[in-house]
């Protein structure tokens, strides 16, 4: 569902983790293994499935750590919540290993990563920060912002964590987002500036 995955990685010690494995598992994997990374946390941005479906082909294969928010995990492991989304026919995830909070660090090796809480998309929808970069999932993309029509989305908390939570970082904070609507990346100052979605929002 054109996801876009990352794999983030400590160039000194090979310490690795996945966001949002949607899909592509072998690639993944191969890529993995081409870079000689031992993968130690899979980290989904949000719950939704097209972002989670690879955790349990990922955790299987790398005894990874899965990590989530909390508002996310409460979420979307209700029944009713699972019904839903299960319409989509996507692999459930695992439930989860770890459970973060705003302003949480991950450490992967030598690197860190803040979670930055950024609900809107859905309850427990993070972004994750290292200088220069961050990984915003559904909550910004190039050129769009994400959907608020799915259970547990809100516009208005979208909006507030785009203006109080991103576009605060650094200008230059490269975005890179969890679709590629528009392109594969851009700047805060870029989607502060030329961002169609956030025009009226006081940003």
């Amino acid at each position: 569902m054109a996801v876009c995955s990352y794999i983030v990685s400590c160039e000194q010690t090979n310490e690795a983790a996945i966001i949002d494995p949607g899909g592509d598992e072998d690639k993944i994997l191969g890529l993995c293994r081409e870079n000689r990374l031992s993968v130690k946390y899979i980290i989904d941005t949000h719950g939704h499935p097209d972002h989670v479906c690879g955790n349990g082909r990922i955790k299987e294969a790398t005894g990874a750590q899965i990590i989530i928010h909390r508002e996310d995990a409460l979420f979307f492991w209700q029944p009713e919540v699972k019904e839903y989304f299960s319409m989509l026919g996507l692999p459930e995830s695992p439930e989860p290993d770890i459970l973060v909070k705003d302003g949480d660090i991950i450490n992967i090796g030598n690197e860190e990563l803040l979670v930055i809480h950024t609900p809107g998309h859905t309850p427990g929808g993070i972004s994750l920060y290292n200088k220069p970069n961050c990984f915003t999932g559904d909550t910004l993309f190039v050129g769009g912002v994400g959907r608020t029509d799915f259970p547990g989305g809100s516009t208005e908390e979208l909006l507030q964590s785009i203006q109080n939570r991103l576009l605060t970082l650094p200008p230059d904070t490269i975005v890179w987002p969890g679709h590629g609507y528009g392109g594969s990346k851009s700047t805060i100052n870029e989607e502060a500036k030329n961002n169609p979605f956030l025009s009226g929002t006081g940003i």
